[in-house]
């Protein structure tokens, strides 16, 4: 038997391992960079820049056509001879699909795939014409730049900024991709610039655009009632059929029974839905589990727009907050470590979506209490009692100097006040014993609470807009734990004190407060949440409301 020392020496040779369409694109764009030729047709810079111009709504792509047909020595991609290539089909299918068809805004890629899809039906019947031909080909170029735009940096244009949406949109790279398709290269998937959630969410929307065929009968509410058993008609076998189409069981053999199997598939769909696991439907289940599978599609839909707008390749090593889960993720080499449950924004103080860094964990901190809280809940406090402040273990700082708060004339102030107003550290401080901060023009950061009871909700949206975490003192032994001067015990003595110290990260933590109400757990389980702030429909109004198609424009109308 072969062993590693000994390898060159044996006459069996070692088995190859599978090429992955990765390394067919590695390998195909090395072949790219090479001055050998792989098509007998050339384009000259002159040729290709008098149709940027003569074409402007490719301008936005200009530079991207430019750089792909400069790494080519200017040789054509879509034509083998006189002939258009397999790779112009490969197009079409490579944007089609019911990830881009179901969406009212995938007008512009339905219409360059209509004006496409008439060129190749006709190609047969073009007369051999250079200047034909070369504006077929880089029609197609064109074409496959301006549906990538659309179909991996999202449908929406506009600025997300006006959707509450503050994480920047990420430019994506098409090189290996548009290389892999016009050397034939069929299945594309691996390669896609797509975040690695936005391929799980599109396998289940194919299912549940399926299931959008099948009869959809709402659930019986009186499941729900413990005090009686599974009523004695037809509706335990609804419930187990539901299930079964939703995945959360294997099995459906249309008994009534209340079972072990029913019992596992419900705390399964309660577990999806983020409700206590209890193995019993209750209301919120029932509710949940009538949803129609076109609405669930729809949640899909606006879920993979969102994750267009992100990198396909995440930060390995993040800290991911999602909101409408109420759930913090610790990500290593994009792994799940570790999780904990959050409170976020209430509706009327929303926390904002953004990314940052997290470079500070602050022991025993100060809380400086934001102007919006000192016009709504200090300022009636305080006029009402002259204490107040003192009560609450809250102080005033002028020009750096604690002041008195009796000597402040506080009737003159109703819409904030020129000065600070915090909480000392200590047990009653409403950031508890720790907060962690990346800076952000939203003033938001995570921190501990002594609210604990507010963790035992379903829905956890109380805060004014940071995030209050459940375990803070874990959070901050795992960022600190490469650092000798803060072991756990000396962490809990300083978080106890009464002196704020801060300390800075030596590697910043990426933080991202994301909004996601569907995703895929370990590449199977489709989870559900309820859009707390309405940022779904706001996004779906967007994304399916009636539009005229767009048409593929003027160039591929021409070549036709």
């Amino acid at each position: 038997m072969c062993v590693p020392a000994l390898l060159a020496s044996c006459t069996t040779p070692p088995p190859t391992e599978p090429v992955t369409v990765a390394e067919r694109a590695d390998s195909i764009a090395r072949v790219f960079e090479s001055p050998e030729a792989y098509s007998p047709l050339v384009l000259d810079s002159v040729s290709v820049q008098r149709f940027l111009v003569e074409h402007p709504e490719f301008k936005e792509d200009s530079a991207a056509i430019t750089a792909f047909y400069q790494r080519r020595a200017g040789q054509f991609a879509w034509f083998t001879g006189d002939t258009l290539a397999s790779a112009a089909g490969n197009l079409l299918h490579l944007f089609s699909g019911v990830d881009t068809g179901a969406s009212a805004v995938a007008g512009e890629v339905n219409g360059w795939l209509r004006g496409i899809g008439d060129l190749l039906a006709r190609a047969d019947t073009l007369p051999p014409s250079d200047s034909l031909r070369t504006l077929t080909e880089l029609s197609l170029t064109g074409a496959f730049f301006r549906m990538a735009g659309t179909r991996y940096e999202g449908f929406v244009k506009r600025d997300l900024r006006e959707l509450d949406w503050y994480i920047p949109r990420r430019k994506k790279n098409y090189d290996r991709l548009l290389d892999s398709l016009v050397a034939g290269v069929n299945d594309l998937s691996p390669i896609e610039p797509l975040h690695p959630q936005y391929k799980a969410l599109k396998e289940h929307l194919r299912w549940y655009s399926a299931l959008d065929t099948f009869p959809w009968e709402p659930l019986d509410l009186r499941l729900c009632d413990r005090k009686q058993p599974v009523p004695p008609d037809s509706s335990g076998a609804a419930l187990r059929h539901h299930l079964f189409l939703l995945g959360d069981i294997p099995i459906d053999d249309g008994s009534n029974v209340w079972d072990s199997l029913l019992q596992a598939g419900v705390r399964h769909a309660q577990h999806r839905h983020g409700l206590k696991e209890t193995g019993w439907p209750d209301a919120a289940l029932i509710h949940e589990l009538n949803v129609h599978p076109a609405d669930r599609a729809r949640t899909l839909l606006v879920n993979m727009e969102r994750l267009r707008w992100l990198p396909a390749s995440p930060a390995p090593d993040q800290i991911l907050v999602n909101i409408p889960e109420f759930r913090m993720h610790v990500f290593e080499h994009d792994t799940i470590a570790w999780e904990m449950d959050v409170v976020v924004g209430a509706e009327a103080t929303r926390t904002v979506i953004f990314s940052g860094e997290l470079t500070q964990v602050v022991l025993a901190p100060y809380w400086n209490i934001p102007q919006s809280i000192i016009r709504s809940e200090i300022l009636p406090a305080v006029k009402r009692n002259p204490h107040y402040l003192d009560r609450k273990n809250m102080e005033v700082v002028m020009g750096g100097r604690v002041v008195p708060s009796t000597s402040i004339h506080w009737q003159r102030y109703t819409r904030g006040v020129p000065f600070v107003i915090r909480q000392r550290p200590g047990p009653g401080n409403a950031l508890g014993k720790v907060k962690f901060l990346f800076p952000n023009e939203h003033s938001i950061y995570l921190h501990d609470t002594p609210a604990k009871d507010k963790f035992q909700r379903e829905r956890r949206a109380f805060s004014h807009g940071c995030i209050r975490l459940s375990e803070p003192e874990r959070l901050a032994e795992y960022l600190l734990r490469g650092d000798s001067a803060w072991t756990p015990g000396t962490l809990r003595a300083a978080m106890a004190g009464k002196e704020e110290k801060v300390i800075l990260l030596a590697q910043p933590r990426p933080v991202v407060l994301g909004y996601f109400t569907a995703w895929v757990e370990n590449g199977t389980i489709l989870h559900f949440r309820e859009d707390i702030y309405g940022h779904d429909q706001r996004l779906a109004e967007e994304l399916f409301a009636p539009s005229v198609p767009v048409p593929a424009g003027k160039v591929l109308a021409s070549v036709r």
